[in-house]
């Protein structure tokens, strides 16, 4: 869950402020913000408030093109859901990942296969072997980071 989730804990917001970031700068993560659009959100909800879903609306908002991923829904937000990260058609430039910590893995691994740029772990998600894995084939990773939260804080709303 996200620090700002009304649903969420104390416990779970202490955890998430002391779990570390990535190492990229403030450029690279606005350069990957400018450059890269395409963007399959894994673990993408159809409820209005969840971060999973406002997130990827606030995206599309900003001219990013969001393919949403969740096996439960045909269409997100008008578009097009898939089953999982292997059937989006095409290359995403980013693979936003909105699922626990210990079910990151498998969704790495399926994504290597569709050649992104970057693994983008939202805030309070963390794994180290997907990362490891990911890095060993070039893929730029970002982890306990909020798309949405950086994007505000490095272009303004």
């Amino acid at each position: 869950m996200e620090s700002n989730d009304p649903e969420c804990s104390i416990e779970e917001h202490e955890k998430i402020l002391k779990m570390p970031k990535d190492n990229h700068s403030d450029q690279e993560v606005k350069d990957i913000l400018s450059k890269y659009k395409k963007v399959a959100v894994v673990g993408m909800s159809r409820e209005e408030g969840k971060d999973s879903h406002e997130i990827p609306k606030y995206l599309i908002g900003k001219g990013y093109d969001v393919t949403p991923v969740n096996p439960n829904a045909d269409s997100i937000l008008g578009k097009k859901s898939y089953p999982s990260i292997s059937s989006v058609p095409g290359n995403p430039e980013i693979v936003d990942i909105f699922r626990p910590s210990d079910k990151v893995l498998p969704v790495v691994q399926a994504a290597i296969s569709k050649n992104p740029k970057v693994i983008w772990m939202q805030e309070g998600i963390s794994n180290d072997e997907a990362k490891k894995i990911a890095e060993s084939k070039g893929i730029t990773v970002i982890f306990n980071r909020c798309m949405m939260k950086e994007h505000v804080r490095l272009f303004g709303d």
